[in-house]
């Protein structure tokens, strides 16, 4: 349909959460559809003393972007551990993993499952799904306090929305978070994928206000739970690339 990372769900608790047999054909698929026969490899320089690392993620982003010309296929986890996470990636063909619990940074270097890793930050919403618990904050606050946290670790990072009080970290919540914050990251120089609560609705909104890098979709463009919608979804495209 057009999309250039598809992902694949192993988070113990996901109700999308696939086998290892059904990633392996997705991944198959999307090799015989990108006329390729191995994992793809995305070439990012390593950091130098000199970069900083909002200059490698940039560096790093730019690398993704090229890769992803050929649809790419992402394990998306969630606080398990590295062994399982490399195993997935060896078995199944991964070409990069997406960590959306509470896994830390540092813990999306490549080094430790042998592929690239998009790391999840997550835009916290209150316990009553309103963001009135911050209005004190600006979006350009925290969009600084995101920032000042990043490291040179991820090829990107992808922001989506968490509920105050859960402690395994967000995603899935069919709530969009302030675009602003990615807006003011983005003019600070970071390009960033957006996430949580997207749907063929409030996508052209979205792409023509935030511009993002990226965009995430799950429950936005299905029938059902885990049962993708073809013509939401691709209506949902069509608005992301306009």
């Amino acid at each position: 349909a057009g999309a250039n990372l598809l992902g694949v769900i192993f988070a113990a608790k996901s109700k999308r959460k696939v086998s290892v047999e059904q990633a392996r054909d997705i991944v198959d698929a999307v090799r015989k559809f990108g006329e390729r026969s191995d994992r793809m490899e995305i070439k990012t320089n390593e950091s130098s003393n000199k970069d900083t690392p909002l200059s490698s993620l940039v560096a790093k982003s730019r690398a993704l972007e090229l890769a992803a010309r050929r649809p790419l296929v992402v394990g998306v986890f969630q606080n398990q551990s590295f062994d399982f996470i490399k195993e997935m990636v060896d078995k199944c063909g991964l070409d990069l993993v997406q960590l959306h619990g509470s896994e830390g940074m540092e813990a999306a270097n490549s080094i430790n499952f042998g592929v690239p890793a998009l790391r999840v930050v997550d835009i916290e919403l209150g316990s009553d799904g309103s963001e009135e618990e911050k209005k004190d904050r600006t979006s350009m606050d925290t969009a600084a306090s995101i920032l000042s946290k990043v490291t040179s670790d991820p090829i990107a990072i992808l922001l989506d929305t968490s509920i105050k009080g859960d402690k395994h970290g967000g995603g899935g919540t069919g709530q969009t978070f302030d675009w602003t914050i990615a807006e003011s990251i983005q003019n600070m120089g970071l390009p960033v994928i957006i996430a949580g609560g997207l749907t063929p609705d409030n996508i052209g909104d979205a792409v023509g206000n935030v511009r993002p890098w990226g965009i995430d979709v799950a429950g936005g463009v299905e029938a059902g739970p885990g049962v993708k919608d073809v013509d939401k979804l691709q209506t949902f495209i069509g608005g992301a690339k306009k």
